[in-house]
């Protein structure tokens, strides 16, 4: 009997970074392009891929994701040397690399990348000026969070 394939990810959003929105407070949303070479892009398409932990930085006037991880196929990087966890460079504007600069070195934000995903055949990164939550606000997003899925549960209980 032949083995079922997992099924493609059908939607444009490749992978989330959850933990991102869990700890930091979102001040300002960009959308960055993304240097992959083949096999990270064959790998992306079959939904490989992991923002944990990953962080964008800024040197030389340029943008740089460290710390995601994509994982390699087996079929497609039989004669690659990969590296998983590579730092790869975001494509921005001059003028949109220094605003996040001087953000992040004068204000005290810190520049996080919260998802990845697909615009156009082309893989896309969204990346976020942000401040570290206080414990409290992070108690509060779960009472909130709580509260909304009690409030699904007796609204479908309800119907």
């Amino acid at each position: 009997m032949a083995k079922q394939k997992k099924s493609k990810n059908t939607g444009n959003t490749i992978c989330l970074n959850k933990r991102a929105r869990y700890e930091y407070h979102i001040e300002e949303k960009l959308e960055a392009g993304l240097c992959l070479t083949g096999w990270e892009v064959k790998s992306l398409r079959e939904g490989r891929g992991q923002l944990v932990d990953s962080y964008v930085i800024f040197k030389d006037d340029e943008a740089w994701l460290v710390g995601a991880h994509i994982t390699p196929l087996i079929q497609a990087s039989t004669h690659y040397v990969t590296e998983p966890r590579r730092d790869r460079k975001l494509l921005l504007h001059h003028r949109q690399i220094s605003h996040f600069i001087e953000a992040t070195e004068a204000k005290g934000y810190t520049s996080v990348a919260l998802s990845l995903y697909w615009k156009d055949g082309k893989v896309k990164c969204e990346i976020a000026l942000v401040k570290g939550k206080k414990l409290h606000d992070k108690r509060e997003t779960e009472k909130n969070r709580d509260w909304d899925r009690q409030k699904q549960r007796i609204m479908s209980n309800a119907n």
